[in-house]
This record gives structure tokens, C-alpha cells and sequence, in this order.
């Protein structure tokens, strides 16, 4: 393809590649955060343990992780067209982005905030303080390291599926890589929108990791 023709391409594909990852991400974290404090706390060993509730939501978020994504956007073709208004596309394609990955994100979450020390909890307790402070004020904070070096794996794997949905319509950099590098045999897109998705992959690793460094207390101190 003509350099004139790829970097137009290129770029309308980095930006819809960056829409759907962002945009997804805040909504798979809007609903994956409340449902990891939720299997925390209804744990059986969490501050207000419910083993029905909690198994009730340990099995949805272990379901719902369990379908492969392209398997899922077809599955929810109906719901997207409904949302959306159409099934292809970058907008549509956050619908079924969002569903795919607040579990994971959900699990990601729920990991960070096993990891805080059970001694600090207990500190707070015998403050006597109640769980919406322990946990917006012991548990989050205190797994906050944890949670951005969380948030960035999961930035990335939404960066995977968004390149996936391009198999079936998706639209980015995926679509692209299908469209022109597969279908119509044209090596010198593909290998770009590889090499694109390989840097905007590294960018968040870096952004991301720095980050949880500069907040790491550890470190800091």
C-alpha cells in the first residue's frame, strides 16, 4: 500500500484502537470495582460474610471469564445492537469489550485487595471503625500499588480484545489487520498494525509501571 494511503489508515486505526481500550476500561472498571468489593467482603473470611451471595458471584464472574471474547461478542450481538444501535464498530465493540472484561478486571481487583495485611484491618476494627471506611480508607489505600499495576494488565488485555473484535467487524487496528493484511494479502499493513499494537502495548506497560512505582511506599522509602 502507498505510504500516502497507510498513515491516514494507520492513524484513524490508532484512534479507534485507543477509543475502544479507554472507553472500555473505565466501564470495566465501573462495574468490576464494586463486584470485587463485594466478593471480598462476602468472602468467608471478609467483614460481612454471605457464602450464598458470594458463591452466587464467584460462579457469574468464573462464567463470564470463561468465554472466549470473539465467542462472546457474537453471543451478545443482540444486547450491542440494542446499546449501540448496530453490532460493528468501534463504539458497538465497547459493549461486549465492557461484559468481557469486567470480570477479569473484577479478579484483578478482588487479588489487590486480598493482598493487604490482615493486621491492618484488624487495627481499624478495633478503632472501631465500620466497613465503608475500612474500605475506602485501609483497603484501597493501602492496595493501591497493587491496583495500578492491576489496572495496567488489564489496560493491556483490553488492548488484545479490541484487536480480536477486528475479526468480526470491531473496527481499529484488528479490523485493519484483517481487512487489508488477511483478506487482502497485503504483508506491509499487517506487519504495521502489529508493530502499532506492539508499541501501544509498551506504552501502557511504561506509564503504568512507573506509576505504581512513584506511589510503591515501599520504594519511596
Amino acid at each position: 500500500m502507498p505510504i500516502e494511503k497507510m498513515i491516514p489508515l494507520m492513524l484513524g486505526g490508532v484512534k479507534d484502537t485507543l477509543y475502544m481500550t479507554t472507553v472500555s476500561t473505565l466501564f470495566a472498571y465501573l462495574l468490576g470495582f464494586p463486584l470485587a468489593i463485594l466478593l471480598v467482603l462476602t468472602s468467608s473470611g471478609g467483614l460481612a460474610p454471605r457464602p450464598l451471595l458470594y458463591r452466587v458471584l464467584d460462579a457469574v464472574v468464573n462464567i463470564f471469564r470463561s468465554i472466549p471474547f470473539l465467542i462472546l461478542m457474537i453471543l451478545v450481538i443482540p444486547l450491542t445492537r440494542l446499546i449501540a444501535g448496530k453490532a460493528y464498530g468501534s463504539t458497538a465493540t465497547i459493549v461486549p469489550l465492557v461484559i468481557a472484561a469486567a470480570p477479569y478486571v473484577a479478579r484483578m481487583i478482588e487479588s489487590s485487595l486480598l493482598e493487604v495485611d490482615p493486621g491492618v484491618i484488624e487495627a481499624a476494627q478495633s478503632m472501631g471503625a465500620s466497613i465503608p471506611t475500612i474500605i475506602f480508607k485501609v483497603l484501597i489505600p493501602e492496595a493501591k500499588t497493587s491496583l495500578i499495576v492491576g489496572a495496567t494488565i488489564s489496560s493491556g488485555t483490553i488492548l488484545g480484545y479490541s484487536a480480536m473484535s477486528g475479526a468480526i467487524g470491531g473496527g481499529g487496528l484488528g479490523q485493519i489487520a484483517i481487512s487489508y493484511g488477511y483478506n487482502r494479502y497485503q504483508s506491509d499493513v499487517l506487519i504495521v498494525t502489529v508493530i502499532l499494537l506492539i508499541i501501544l502495548m509498551q506504552i501502557i506497560q511504561l506509564v503504568g509501571m512507573y506509576i505504581s512505582r512513584r506511589t510503591d511506599k515501599r520504594i519511596r522509602e
